[in-house]
């Protein structure tokens, strides 16, 4: 078709009449936006292949709008057939918008080179080939040769569309065809331009990277397959069978990779070689490989491979025939696991699926080289298969996929119960049997892994269709929602805990006391019975593998069934036995003793249980001597000897019974051979034995010894009165009273092993953290003082040269160590500026001079010198001496004060040389300066100067210094006041300073005859006033003016804390223990992955201002938070030599880079590249080097030019940054404001950083078929000329991200973009900062650090420096914790403990392991929500080992408001709920040795158990108090026991309360506090907390872990929580606040309430002891805490109005009745409902526990009902069904009044109103009678609503959980009111208080002073942003 002027007319005219506004409404949408290349960003999904016409048409607008028209018209007609009816989601919008251009167009744009359109665009291409490509191709660098070739091959296709074929010019042709033939080299590179000719970069010309590609390049002697294809098939496929460049082309053509998995895996695996290859190597040029550099390569990447061969007696895949090339072959290996994971999608998370479908491809590569005739000489061979580039997509990966995807919608959105779906593991761990190999290969989709017979599909299926029918079985294990799981995983210690009780009650009871009366034969035969106990334990954790692995039995294998059910027998056997054995050993037996004892009959061997003890530890006993020599134990549990696993297994069940049947029993593949070595046996186990000596001691002297009396007493008491309806009144020994006073001992026994924990790792912490150096610089001070030493400290840590491992004999560092340590601490410095934490005052004076080889003394910043040079003045003034020696003994005691005086006069000296342009002048002054250097040199200087003149010169430099470095508009002028102050300084030095000045004078004249006897003021005019212009000199004079001027000392810079902290910080690191640097050629190659969903990229112009309900806006917040950075921001604005940009630009960035955005985390991360330019620049250059990177830019030599982009070439061979934005591809076309700027901001990122690369799920939708399947994509960008480029697009086989948790998916997603041999993965909220990258090398050192055992790290912790502290006391106290933690506890765990995991970010990973094990988490819905540490479960599991390093930190975030902090702690509690029910746990609890197990289960979820023990200690003690109260059982025990015996109840129940507070667990963190900043700063920090009520803080987190933690174990709802990370602390409304804790906190707080009430009107005990006191105040203050914490840590919480308009806000919320879509913000209804999901889901074992738990409240009422007047001190039963009946006829009133209300209010108002007069009436009548005759009192009626209160709480939770049933009766609206009508009563008992507190405005301002002290220190004005909008209009005016 030709399109000319008339052209238009063959437009489908139709579409240009279809809604033309909908084009405008596009384009209002995209505010501030270029509208001409919207066009080709907003492409709908389905016709995006017309984005790069649009592209092109963009880019070639300026320069011929008409052929950019034609590109357009093109771009339709392609869209148009594509889609004709415009059925795709967008496009017919899209169309209409084209259509509307394109008619505009058609009438404003004319041909310029020709007449009509075919020569126009053919002229247009011509001069474009000629100009861009011809002349392009030997100067322009290849991703804009590959961007020009993309518009020349669209132009040509557009050419094609408006020229018949025959009219086409034979030139212009011919430039299509070079085109054609070329652009395959000049495609988008992602690193490597391989294949790119013309101009090559750097990279491309490294020795490595040449020898890397070379070896890939090997296809000699490869058989290529030649296939029939059919007459239609397309050329780009005709071509692939011809064309082979490479190893991977060739497997891409034998199994049908796709072309951007092959070209990604390509520079994947030629980097690893590169970098792999030079390391350790001296070759400046060489074009082969090492022979050890792929046998490497191959043995890291399959030694997990071997493992399951190994594992599965299966012979590996990888032979190497003789005579073959085995460098290809084993390449060929390595690029087809690399192929086949780089597609593998959501299958990567199955490591050893991979591994068999690598089992089966490199047996057919095998085939293919080795089976054929043909494949030795390399020729091809035929066959039938046609192989396309998705064939292995579409017949390995989506069969396996949609297995996985349908397994994934049975949790039914992570509600379904773990048992009933099959996740990743399950699904991954059917590869750990040989019954995998049944699937056959290719994949039989008939196999059992991909059928489900019991499966039902619905037809139409959707993506998010739930798959129905029953499960297949679990496998290997089942995650069943049971606390049953804490014993089952942690059996041993629980058994060892019951056992050291039982012990110690049996000590304690049958001896004096003493623990030497264990050695008593009596005593000691009982404490036997601990192995009773033992066996009984063992027997239920046997029969809790059977029941909770139930699920699974039909996956077992015979064998494993066989072991579970022997295991159950031997424990069974000896659970009969062991009794059986004791029972004879006693003389005489009673009760079950004498039972089991009659089973033996007469059989007199007394010794016979001893045997069997013996018999019964034996296992134990060699399991010991195995823990104590790990390496025959790693051995054993690695081997797969059959005799060494029933050994293994004998070991465990304890028997050796059925030895020859049991040599068939499996063990699982991981968790094998995890033993450390001797040395970190030793460690950790000698931490435990002292731990656990200090809690046994503990308990037994002070919990049970002192119980022991009193329990005897209590159980010989006979009591025979109770205050009410006693069930057993003739039950012995009061086994009530017993269990009510033991249950606290009990279970504070169980958790205060927490506590020890937190004791002991402070202190070994602390030892750990002083031996690490920690702290020994953390004052400007103690820098100061070892200034000195950080160069050689510097050199010898963080440089590779060999002189940094020199030993230097003097106290002075050389030149060299000066020279490097200067150049990166000035990049530190300006780093500093650039953030605006320093001022440009403050950098000068910290910064080293460039030029600081030209004085003699070194020359410190001047930080180090200032007021030194005033000080010699008036030292030298003052001076009274008469030697010279004794004046420069002084000056030399200060070694500063030394170096600024030499310092400063050499300085002078060759300042003035270079002012003075007159010879005549200079030898004036020579000869004053060599008048000076005698007199110093004959030591006569006192006496040839005077001293007094010395301040008056100073001044008077100081002035001339001052003139010198100002700006000037009056050349005359300012040369005039120069040369005025100069001459005064002559004069000064000549007559005021100089003895005999004018015979200086003289002797110069005799010198120098052409100095005439002039005026002397007509000397010294010839001055270079344009020598500041040289920057050199001017940063010369700028320091020697600082060292005059600066009269103050400089101990307070810089100024800015965090500045102080980040300086001191670098300087302690280069003192501690990290590896030597290497250089950089050697050192490991790294990624860094960051995933990014929808969170802040960069705050917009609109967020900065947007004022919150107080009238605080962020820019205002942050200026009130950070004012000195906001003046250095306002300076540095300032600075003329800024680049020009928008000053909004600036102020965006400003904000953004002090909240937690990913602007803020890519900038930080991209310091990691400045650091890797600037060290490869030091080392390429070597001497050559400038003093800076950015000198070297500026310079125009060629060599400092070529040494830059040989930098440049390494940074890149050496890093990458990928950021995972998932949703990018949405965002771009998202009309929504907030998606579409962060889209906008993102691509603002990569054109900012061009080496960082972005990585997103494209989704597109079919084209002409609307129900065709959406299409998913994995793409990679960089940033182009405008807009980002396209290098990577792999298909996947469906939706990545909805199978598994969001952010592993994410993660996963682009981990196949990420290179080299260590990956970090750093989170949205995380920052870096320069002077930390610097040390970036030594922490990789780590990974090849030879460590004892040979074990090398797989995963290098980091310490992390938690960024938001200054917000708030909340955001403080927070970051207090998280910096313990994630310091001290991560110390602790990493060593001596070895049981660091991977706790979230920035941990650093061992790439190739990594990736061949599963990857760096896991991502299995619900129950992998805490991903990163089940990243490391995996790690250790499969063989890895985790260290802890804390000489490099990496910056965090965290929440700052107490309702975020809140949220995030119930998340991470969530996640530790559904740990305690994974396989993960389960096998690392079996597989660590005993001690190594107490430190896994304390520091992990045990922490979170013994937290919910902690808040059940309080419920214990308090129902068992209750009992005893209402039971009338304590009354009479206080009148029968004696006070000796009631003093020691007293002290034994008081130890338990010591635990509520929480004090201990702050330990950790003053140590840490202690170390890194001083003790003193500690115990004051630690004070300080206290009175900003930390405890308060702890103790109501305490309640948020214990409650999230248990309600996810027994009903799950775990879900990922997200928490923003905003600025502004505002204000939470009170309903908000009751809706987020009313289950959580409020109903705990007010039950605990009820009981001390309860317990303090009925009790008698202990009123006045001092004990009874400190019994009760910890709980009420737990009940304070949690009833009131959300009020007291609420911005303007007491604020009267914002109470009033809480409590409006609160009833309105309350009384809306909801319904469908009405949010929980809007309606309680709502809420309520929300709020018992969990309940519908939960199992039947969840709703029972539930009405178990419920029926706790029915205590309350029958209790009290007998303490009530009216009973008459009746005991009977009938007592309380009376109650019942008052309750149920006062619930019926109530009901009948809100039913009548309902349906007569309206049309009977009087007869309803005649009802309610009737209802008053007998309710008067029968309290009358009830006062009068049955003696009811005021205090009974107080009581009884005590005790119906919480018996119709009772009936509501009971209620709830039985909605069902309820709801099928029509009584469930009656539910819901009284729920209402409970949260209407809680509500006011909680608000009361707050709204008396509001009328006293002195608490107001407490509690704002109390919140924001932090914020105080650091200048925020609380005052101003509480008042709001009236201070801030007010400072506005001013």
């Amino acid at each position: 078709m030709e399109a000319s002027s008339s052209g238009t007319a063959e437009l489908p005219r139709s579409l240009s009449r279809r809604a033309p506004s909908r084009a405008t409404t596009m384009m209002i949408d995209r505010p501030n936006e270029d509208a001409s290349a919207m066009d080709s960003e907003l492409v709908p999904s389905s016709l995006a292949s017309i984005a790069p016409i649009l592209r092109v048409a963009n880019e070639i607008e300026k320069e011929n709008p008409r052929v950019a028209y034609l590109c357009r018209f093109h771009a339709f007609e392609k869209a148009h057939r594509m889609d004709a009816t415009s059925s795709g989601r967008g496009v017919r919008q899209f169309k209409t918008y084209l259509l509307h251009r394109l008619e505009k167009e058609e009438e404003e744009t004319k041909p310029q080179l020709a007449k009509n359109d075919p020569r126009e665009i053919q002229a247009y291409y011509q001069n474009f080939y000629e100009k861009c490509i011809k002349e392009g191709e030997t100067s322009r660098k290849p991703e804009e040769m590959a961007r020009l070739y993309q518009i020349a091959s669209v132009l040509y296709d557009v050419l094609k569309t408006v020229v018949p074929s025959p009219k086409v010019d034979y030139e212009t042709r011919r430039y299509a065809e070079e085109v054609e033939k070329k652009r395959d080299r000049y495609e988008h590179y992602n690193i490597l331009p391989l294949y790119a000719v013309g101009t090559k970069p750097a990279i491309v010309e490294l020795p490595e990277v040449k020898a890397a590609f070379s070896a890939v390049r090997n296809v000699r002697n490869l058989p290529r397959r030649r296939v029939h294809l059919p007459s239609n098939a397309p050329n780009e496929m005709r071509k692939a069978r011809t064309k082979l460049n490479d190893i991977l082309e060739w497997l891409a053509s034998e199994f049908g990779f796709q072309r951007g998995n092959v070209a990604n895996q390509r520079e994947h695996i030629i980097l690893l070689l590169a970098n792999a290859d030079i390391r350790n190597r001296n070759d400046e040029e060489y074009d082969e490989l090492k022979p050890s550099t792929v046998i490497e390569l191959m043995d890291k990447t399959f030694k997990s491979y071997y493992s399951w061969c190994k594992y599965l007696h299966s012979t590996p895949n990888l032979k190497f025939p003789e005579g073959c090339d085995k460098q290809q072959l084993r390449l060929i290996y390595i690029s087809l696991y690399l192929l086949i994971w780089g597609e593998a999608s959501n299958v990567r998370f199955m490591p050893e699926c991979i591994c068999y479908i690598f089992h089966n491809m490199a047996n057919d590569v095998y085939g293919i080289l080795f089976s054929n005739v043909e494949a030795v000489s390399g020729e091809t061979y035929e066959t039938e298969e046609v192989i396309d580039e998705e064939s292995f997509l579409r017949n390995v990966i989506t069969p396996i996929y949609q297995v996985i995807r349908k397994e994934a919608r049975r949790n039914k959105g992570g509600t379904a119960s773990h048992s009933q779906w099959r996740n990743y593991d399950d699904l991954n761990e059917y590869f750990w049997s040989k019954k995998c190999f049944k699937i056959g290969w290719p994949l039989d989709l008939k196999a059992d892994f991909f059928l489900n017979s019991d499966e039902i599909t619905p037809q139409n299926e959707r993506l998010n269709q739930v798959t129905y029918g029953k499960s297949k079985p679990k496998t290997n294990f089942v995650e069943v929602r049971t606390f049953w799981n804490l014993f089952r995983d942690f059996d041993r210690m629980w058994i060892f805990l019951v056992m050291a009780f039982q012990a110690m009650v049996i000590v304690g009871w049958h001896g004096s006391g003493s623990l030497g009366d264990i050695f008593d034969k009596d005593v000691f035969k009982t404490v036997l019975t601990i192995f009773i106990t033992s066996a009984y334990l063992t027997l239920l954790q046997a029969a809790l593998d059977i029941i909770l692995n139930f699920n699974a039995w039909k996956n077992f294998k015979f064998s494993q069934i066989l072991r579970y059910l022997l295991k159950f027998a031997v424990a069974a056997m000896w659970a009969v036995l062991l009794p059986i054995a004791y029972s004879k050993s006693v003389q005489r037996p009673t009760g079950v003793v004498k039972f089991f004892s009659t089973w033996t009959g007469d059989w007199k061997d007394q010794s016979f249980y001893t045997y069997a003890v013996l018999f019964y530890v034996l296992p134990n006993i060699l399991a010991a001597l195995l823990f104590l020599v790990p390496p025959f134990r790693r051995a054993m549990e690695c081997s797969d000897m059959r005799i060494i696993k029933v050994i293994m297994w004998w070991a465990q069940a304890s028997i050796k019974l059925f030895f020859w049947f049991l040599s068939i029993l499996p063990k699982l593949y991981v968790g094998r051979g995890m033993h450390e070595d001797m040395f970190s046996l030793f460690k950790y186990t000698t931490f435990w034995i002292m731990l656990l000596i200090s809690k046994l001691a503990f308990n037994y002297y002070v919990e049970i010894l002192p119980l022991i009396t009193p329990t005897k007493m209590i159980m010989n008491l006979h009591i025979g009165h109770y205050q009410w309806h006693e069930f057993f009144p003739h039950a012995t020994n009061n086994i009530g009273v017993v269990i009510a006073i033991w249950a606290p001992i009990v279970l504070v026994y169980l958790m205060d092993t927490q506590i020890w924990y937190a004791i002991f790792s402070t202190l070994f912490g602390g030892i750990h953290g002083a031996f690490s150096h920690l702290g020994e610089i953390r004052t400007l001070g103690m820098l100061r003082s070892r200034f000195e030493s950080i160069p050689t400290a510097f050199s010898r840590t963080l440089m590779p040269s060999e002189d940094a491992k020199r030993e230097h004999a003097d106290d002075y560092v050389d030149q060299k160590n000066i020279t490097n340590f200067s150049q990166v601490w000035n990049e530190f410095i300006y780093s500093m500026r650039s953030e605006d934490k320093i001022s440009d005052r403050d950098r000068d004076l910290l910064l080293v001079p460039s030029s600081s080889g030209d004085v003699s003394v070194i020359q410190w910043p001047p930080f180090l010198l200032a007021s030194k040079i005033p000080i010699a003045v008036d030292m030298a003034k003052d001076f009274r001496g008469k030697e010279d020696a004794e004046l420069f003994r002084k000056i030399k005691s200060d070694s500063y004060m030394y170096f600024a005086v030499i310092e400063s006069y050499e300085t002078l000296k060759k300042i003035i040389y270079a002012l003075l342009e007159d010879e005549a002048d200079r030898r004036v002054m020579n000869q004053v300066f060599l008048e000076v250097d005698m007199s110093i040199q004959q030591q006569r200087f006192i006496y040839e100067f005077r001293m007094s003149g010395l301040p008056l010169l100073s001044d008077k430099l100081e002035k001339f210094l001052s003139i010198l470095l100002s700006d000037y508009e009056d050349q005359g002028t300012y040369k005039s006041q120069l040369i005025n102050v100069f001459q005064d300084v002559i004069e000064i030095i000549t007559q005021d300073l100089l003895v005999n000045g004018h015979e200086i004078l003289e002797r110069a004249r005799v010198h120098s005859p052409d100095i005439k006897n002039d005026k002397k003021e007509q000397r010294f005019e010839k001055i270079n006033i344009h020598l500041v212009r040289d920057k050199c000199w001017r940063e010369k004079v700028i320091r020697l003016h600082l060292l005059l001027s600066v009269k103050e000392s400089a101990i307070n810079v810089p100024q800015n804390l965090e500045a102080r902290r980040r300086i001191t910080f670098f300087a302690n690191s280069l003192f501690m223990n990290m590896p030597n640097a290497p250089k950089i050629r050697d050192m490991l190659s790294f990624s860094v992955l960051t995933p990014y969903y929808k969170e802040d990229v960069l705050y917009s112009e609109e967020d900065l201002n947007k004022e919150n309900e107080d009238g605080i806006s962020i820019l205002f917040y942050l200026q009130k938070i950070y004012p000195d950075e906001w003046t250095n921001y306002l300076d540095r604005l300032n600075d003329p030599k800024l680049p020009e940009k928008d000053k909004s630009e600036f102020l965006r960035e400003w904000v953004s880079y002090r909240g937690q955005t990913l602007a803020r985390t890519v900038r930080g991360m991209m310091y990691y590249r400045q650091a890797l330019e600037l060290q490869c620049y030091q080392e390429v250059a070597g001497e050559q080097a400038e003093f800076s990177v950015s000198r070297a830019m500026a310079s125009n030599d060629d060599n400092q030019k070529a040494f830059l982009e040989r930098a440049k070439a390494l940074a890149d061979l050496k890093f990458t940054y990928v950021v995972s934005c998932q949703v990018y591809g949405n965002q771009k076309k998202s009309s929504d404001i907030h998606n579409r700027s962060c889209y906008t901001n993102i691509l603002q990122l990569m054109l900012k950083y061009p080496s960082l690369r972005v990585a997103y799920v494209d989704e597109r939708e079919g084209t002409a078929d609307a129900k065709s399947p959406k299409v998913f994509y994995s793409v990679l960008l960089k940033g182009g000329d405008k807009f980002d480029e396209e290098i990577y697009r792999i298909k996947l086989p469906g939706p990545p991200a909805e199978i598994g948790e969001g952010k592993p998916e994410n993660q996963n997603h682009a981990i196949i973009f990420t290179r080299g041999e260590a990956l970090q993965t750093i989170d949205m909220n995380q920052d870096n900062y320069f002077e930390e990258a610097f040390k970036l090398r030594n922490v990789l050192e780590e990974f090849n650090k030879e460590r004892v055992g040979r074990r090398k790290p797989t995963i290098l912790g980091l310490r992390e420096h938690i960024f938001t502290g200054s917000v708030s006391s909340l955001a403080w106290f927070m970051s207090n914790q998280e910096s313990s933690f994630v310091t001290i506890g991560q110390r602790i765990l990493a060593n001596p403990l070895r049981v660091r995991f991977h706790y979230g970010h920035p941990d650093i990973f061992d790439r190739i392991f990594h990736i061949t094990r599963g990857g760096v988490s896991k991502a299995s819905k619900v129950i992998n929500l805490s991903e990163d540490i089940f990243g490391g479960f995996n790690s250790t599991l499969r063989g890895g080992y985790v260290t802890h390093h804390e000489y490099i930190q990496v910056g965090k975030g965290r929440d700052v408001g107490l309702n975020p902090i809140s949220i995030f702690e119930a998340k991470v509690a969530n996640g530790n709920g559904e740990q305690t029910l994974s396989r993960d746990v389960y096998r690392l609890g079996h597989r660590f040795d005993f001690y190594r197990m107490l430190s896994f289960y304390f520091t992990t979820i045990g922490f979170y158990f013994s937290s919910m023990l902690t808040v059940l200690t309080v419920y214990a003690f308090l129902y068992g108090r209750m009992y005893m109260v209402m039971s009338g059982l304590e009354k009479e025990i206080l009148r029968l026991a004696s006070p000796n015996q009631l003093e020691a109840l007293e002290q034994a129940l008081a130890t338990q309360s010591i635990f509520q507070l929480g004090f201990l667990m702050v330990l950790p963190m003053v140590m840490e506090i202690g170390l890194e900043h001083g003790f003193r700063s500690a115990i004051v920090d630690f004070f300080i907390m206290q009175l900003q009520l930390a405890s308060v803080f702890f103790t109501f987190q305490l309640g948020t872990k214990s409650h999230y933690y248990g309600r996810t174990i027994l009903h799950g709802g775990s879900k990922y929580r997200p928490t923003g990370r905003g600025f502004v602390v505002f204000h939470a409304k009170f309903a908000e606040n009751y809706r987020l804790y009313s289950r959580s906190h409020f109903v705990k707080g007010l039950e605990l309430l009820l009981l001390l009430v309860v317990y303090q009107i009925y009790g008698h005990s202990y009123r006045s002891s001092s004990l009874y006191l400190y019994i009760t105040v910890s709980m009420w203050f737990m009940v304070g805490s949690w009833l009131f914490a959300p009020f007291i840590f609420n911005p303007s919480g007491f604020e009267w109005q914002k109470t009033v308009d809480d409590w409006t806000d609160w009833k309105r919320w309350l009384g809306d009745r909801g319904g469908i879509g009405i949010p929980v913000e809007k309606s309680w209804e709502s809420w309520w409902n929300v709020e018992q999901e969990h309940l519908k889901h939960t199992s039947i074992r969840g709703r029972i526990l539930e009405i178990t738990l419920a029926l706790r409240f029915f205590i309350y009422q029958y209790g009290i009902v007998y303490q009530l007047n009216i009973s008459q001190r009746s005991k009977s039963f009938l007592v309380y069904g009376l109650s019942w009946v008052v309750l149920l006829t006062s619930l019926l009133v109530l009901k009948m009044v809100s039913m009548g209300r309902r349906r007569f209010g309206t049309d009977f108002q009087l007869m309803f109103r005649i009802l309610k007069a009737l209802l008053f009436l007998g309710f008067l009548s029968i309290m009358t009678v009830l006062f009068v005759v049955f003696k009811l009192t005021l205090t009974d009626l107080s009581a009884s609503i005590l005790a119906f209160l919480p018996t119709g709480w009772a009936i509501l939770l009971i209620g709830q959980v039985l909605r069902s049933p309820i709801k099928a009766l029509g009584i469930w609206d009656s539910v819901k009111e009284l729920g209402r009508a409970y949260e209407k009563i809680m509500g006011l008992v909680i608000f009361a208080p707050i709204a008396v507190l509001s009328w006293f405005p002195i608490v107001s301002e407490f509690q704002a002073r109390l919140l924001f002290n932090q914020a105080f220190s650091r200048g925020l004005q609380i005052s101003m942003i509480l008042a709001g909008r009236k201070d801030k209009a007010a400072t506005s005016h001013k």
